[in-house]
């Protein structure tokens, strides 16, 4: 199951449904269990803001937030990969600065926020250039503008 939840302030402006599409392409392109369940969360910069400082120690906002579980979510009995937090202001500032729309952004930020459950880090360069490679394919098959990876 994937579960969606977007602030209310958030909910006209967002289509819950590309967000699952895209969580579905991402899951299905790194070949997870069918059965997978996660969690988005799409909140404000606060609320992105205090987990970032709280659990990274980095006292700012950021636009994406992956909190791998890697457990069995223990009423289904599916791998529950774990859980995506994306600020909405601070995605919609990238896609201003970045010259496109809304939800491309979003759905660069849940890919990216996908593999980082299924895994995938960018700390070193093999790791970074796989999960570039990865994330830019699963963005092509979308028909995403935005299949170059941003440093």
């Amino acid at each position: 199951m994937i579960e969606i939840q977007i602030a209310e302030a958030f909910q006209p402006a967002l289509d819950g449904e590309i967000l699952s599409q895209t969580i579905q392409a991402a899951l299905k392109h790194q070949h997870a269990p069918e059965d997978a369940e996660l969690t988005v969360v799409v909140d404000d910069d606060e609320a992105v803001h205090t987990l970032n400082r709280d659990f990274r120690g980095v006292d700012d906002t950021t636009d994406v937030l992956s909190f791998p579980a890697d457990e069995v979510d223990p009423e289904s009995g599916h791998p529950y990969l774990g859980d995506i937090i994306i600020s909405y202001p601070q995605a919609s500032r990238q896609a201003a600065a970045g010259g496109h729309s809304i939800q491309a952004e979003l759905q660069l930020l849940v890919v990216h926020g996908v593999l980082h459950l299924l895994g995938h880090d960018h700390a070193e360069a093999d790791e970074k250039e796989r999960m570039w490679s990865a994330q830019s394919e699963i963005l092509s098959q979308l028909g995403s503008p935005l299949t170059s990876p941003r440093e």
